[in-house]
This record gives structure tokens, C-alpha cells and sequence, in this order.
């Protein structure tokens, strides 16, 4: 269960962000980035009990590639994803190894849900389909909603250009993942 829950949790990634003390670069100017985050997640399949976790999340988007690292609440690492335009590879915390080309297949392998890893590095800093996103007075994303999934934003103050601090992704009422990013850099 708890394996389930971080091999979730690495593949869907995380992040709700507070600002680090210099600004980041404005949103839409952003092409790589790196975040820590402390992530809650909760899966709620039918004809199962409800499942929740919790812990620390480290993302790094570079040039088309993401690495994330999954730890547990005492920093224990977990989980660790890395993606590519071929192959991604899942490695767990007991030394297990998945490979795939599709990372959301490759999620779907090993936990049973397809997880929009592909999109989360958009997904996070709210760009996708602009008729699928509701703005604030700002013009800044407070939702986003794509493929089966609700994305919402909470910003640490009005700057329009500003990244989110908080994340919150859902999908119907089976999953919900809510990030508090602690930490971003736009120029990892």
C-alpha cells in the first residue's frame, strides 16, 4: 500500500510553490525549472479504502527530461522517476527497476492508474489549451482543466507573472494530489 501510494505520488508529481527570496523568472518566460515541494496525496478507487500519503518532492525539468525524487516525510527517499523523448525508467525504494518509452504507461505498469507525467512539467506552470483555463483579474491560471484532470493554482500575492505556491490536481473524486512548493529556480 504504501509502495502504491509513492510510486503514485513520484508520478504525479508535485509542487505548490512559495517564492524563494529572489523572483523567478515570470511564468511564461520559463522553459526549465527545478522545485522542492512537500506533496499530500489521497487515492480513492472504488470498492477499496481510501489510501493517503505524504512527503517531500524534488523536480528538475531541463531541456525536455524531468528527474523527480519521491522522499517520505523524514526525507527517506522512496521513489525516483526520470523521463526522456525514449525511454523513462522508474526506480523504487526496495531497488526495482521499470523502463518504458510512455511514462504515463509506465506509472499505469507498476500502479495501476495512467498519470499525466508528460503534462506536469505545462501542467505546473498553468500553460496548456487557453480555452481550458480559467484566469484571475491578473490573467495568472486559477484552473486548468485537461485531460480528465482539474488543476488549481494559489499564488503567494498579486504579481501577475508570479509561479503558483500551491498546486492542487484531481481527477474526478478517485485522486488528489495537492502540492505546497517550497522552493522554485527557473534557471536550474
Amino acid at each position: 500500500m504504501l509502495r502504491f501510494s509513492a510510486v503514485l505520488a513520484c508520478g504525479l508529481l508535485a509542487g505548490c510553490a512559495s517564492v524563494p527570496p529572489e523572483p523567478p523568472a515570470a511564468r511564461d518566460q520559463v522553459r526549465d525549472f527545478a522545485l522542492e515541494a512537500r506533496f499530500a496525496l489521497r487515492v480513492s478507487l472504488p470498492d477499496r479504502a481510501a489510501e493517503s500519503s505524504g512527503g517531500r518532492l524534488d523536480w528538475e525539468h531541463k531541456n525536455g527530461r524531468d528527474r523527480i525524487l519521491i522522499a517520505n516525510p523524514l526525507g527517506v527517499g522512496i521513489a525516483e522517476i526520470e523521463t526522456g523523448p525514449t525511454l523513462s525508467i522508474l526506480r523504487t525504494g526496495d531497488g526495482r527497476q521499470h523502463e518504458s518509452s510512455d511514462p504515463d504507461a509506465l506509472i499505469e505498469q507498476v500502479t495501476g492508474q495512467r498519470l499525466p507525467i508528460r503534462q506536469l512539467p505545462e501542467w505546473l506552470l498553468g500553460r496548456g489549451d487557453p480555452a481550458q483555463i480559467d484566469n484571475d483579474a491578473s490573467g495568472r491560471p486559477v484552473r486548468l482543466d485537461a485531460a480528465g484532470w482539474q488543476v488549481d493554482y494559489v499564488y503567494p500575492d498579486s504579481t501577475p507573472g508570479a509561479l503558483p505556491e500551491r498546486v492542487t490536481l484531481r481527477r474526478d473524486s478517485e485522486i488528489e494530489l495537492r502540492l505546497r512548493i517550497e522552493a522554485w529556480n527557473t534557471a536550474p
